[in-house]
């Protein structure tokens, strides 16, 4: 009976672990008893230089799940590819139970085919601008242009508020909310 099972490759190697083991299934012997492999990934939307760039992360850097029955013969297949490490959950490994796969993969359904955007600054937020002729200067998020990839900030300059438009995500950093303890 086929279960998934989660292992652990050499992080940055997902992939080629994941077509090593799809790839070679048949010559081994393993179609029957290794049914699916899968790398949890999404789509993250990065700006740089006014242009969006969607590319695919991984959700868990080094960990990939595997629907398969576990035999000795199955065990030894999949540990003894090159770029695994070895299974999660002891020896034998433990199957991930039900609910987790449900959760696992209801969640990566939702986020099939959605763009995450990489910067999660908000209107509102306090920013520092590490880049340009405001350097150092902080202030308030007053506009968000994910799509762009820009926004405005509202800072203070010789204590007049002043608006600076057209920064690029990147030519800011988040400044940690004050939590009002001395």
């Amino acid at each position: 009976m086929h279960k998934w099972y989660v292992i652990q490759a050499i992080s940055g190697q997902e992939k080629k672990v994941k077509k090593s083991l799809e790839d070679n299934r048949e010559a081994h012997g393993m179609a029957e008893l290794i049914e699916e492999v899968l790398v949890p990934s999404e789509n993250v939307a990065e700006v740089k230089g006014g242009h969006q760039r969607v590319t695919e992360k991984r959700m868990w850097p080094g960990y990939i799940m595997l629907k398969m029955t576990l035999t000795d013969d199955s065990w030894g297949y999949v540990k003894n590819t090159t770029g695994v490490l070895g299974f999660l959950g002891g020896d034998p490994p433990t199957p991930l139970s039900e609910r987790e796969v449900e959760e696992i993969l209801s969640e990566l359904e939702q986020k099939k085919g959605d763009i995450v955007q990489k910067h999660r600054i908000n209107v509102g937020d306090r920013v520092k601008i590490t880049d340009g002729v405001f350097v150092n200067f902080t202030g308030n998020v007053i506009e968000v242009f994910h799509e762009k990839g820009r926004l405005s900030v509202m800072v203070s300059i010789f204590g007049r508020e002043t608006r600076v438009d057209d920064l690029e995500f990147w030519q800011v950093e988040q400044v940690p909310a004050e939590t009002g303890i001395s």
